[in-house]
């Protein structure tokens, strides 16, 4: 796995990370949630999108 790609990977798991505190513990979230789980929801998509349409090396 590339250093991109372990990056990419561990910028999901933070933005999900932040996403599911926000769920577990609302009255926590900072003023930017929303805008981290529109991020987080744009960049997931955009890399399942990538993974399904990349052709096997």
């Amino acid at each position: 796995m590339t250093y991109i790609k372990k990056a990419g990977l561990v910028i999901l798991i933070l933005l999900n990370a932040m996403v599911l505190l926000g769920q577990i513990w609302p009255e926590g979230m900072p003023s930017f949630a929303k805008t981290v789980n529109i991020v987080f929801l744009v960049c997931s998509l955009l890399f399942f999108i990538y993974h399904l349409t990349r052709k096997k090396q």
